[in-house]
């Protein structure tokens, strides 16, 4: 009987650790790359078009032993789909808030997304603040200063990716496994910080992946 019962609480607690997160950004910016690279661990240049609607991706982590189910929602990022991807914000438990570095407008429309988010999510949804395709060596046009004092001004994470070459690409998933993994523990586990521990992880390398 009590081996049963820890069986069915290790499912129940299984079943808790299944998390809905969403991509979120302008179209182009590289959320389903970003999402194939996590995914397959791989960068298929020219192969997509915009996403239409919204669509979904399972990938199961292991976290300190633990496996954490990450349900990654892929976007559209046009506006005449923002009413369809409303409606996924309500029972999401963190956010990826993509712009691309090469694009000044997706970064300006940042805080109109984030606008949305407080509107539509959870007060404590899990965000964070990715500025995409930091491999490209010209055409830059958002400083990575830049990206620090608007996470910074909103309280939340912030790291540059590159879903080309793969550069931060596990961290800022595995960061948000972290980070909800600990929310489902008992607050005497609570130890885990995910500023710390995004900060601690990119000072081992710099945007290109290199030491």
């Amino acid at each position: 009987m009590e081996e049963q019962a820890d069986a069915t609480k290790r499912a129940s607690y299984n079943e808790d650790l299944q998390h809905k997160t969403i991509l979120l950004g302008d179209s182009s910016v590289g959320k389903t790359s970003l999402l194939v690279q996590f995914d397959q661990g791989k960068f298929i240049p020219g192969s997509f078009t915009s996403t239409v609607g919204i669509g979904f991706t399972n990938k199961v982590v292991t976290v300190d032993g633990m496996q954490v189910k990450l349900q990654i929602w892929d976007t559209a990022g046009q506006e005449r789909f923002r009413s369809v991807t409303h409606a996924y914000y309500r029972d999401a438990q963190a956010l990826l808030l993509l712009y691309d570095i090469t694009s000044k407008t997706s970064f300006d429309n940042i805080r109109a997304w984030l606008t949305e988010v407080h509107e539509f999510a959870h007060k404590d949804v899990v965000i964070m603040l990715l500025g995409n395709k930091c491999d490209v060596t010209t055409g830059r046009v958002v400083r990575t200063e830049d990206g620090e004092s608007l996470a910074k001004e909103y309280g939340i994470p912030f790291m540059e990716t590159s879903a080309k070459t793969g550069v931060n690409v596990e961290l800022a998933f595995m960061a948000i496994a972290r980070e909800l993994k600990q929310r489902s523990s008992s607050p005497d586990e609570r130890k885990f910080q995910i500023n710390q521990y995004i900060e601690s992880q990119k000072k081992k390398s710099n945007c290109c992946g290199l030491l």
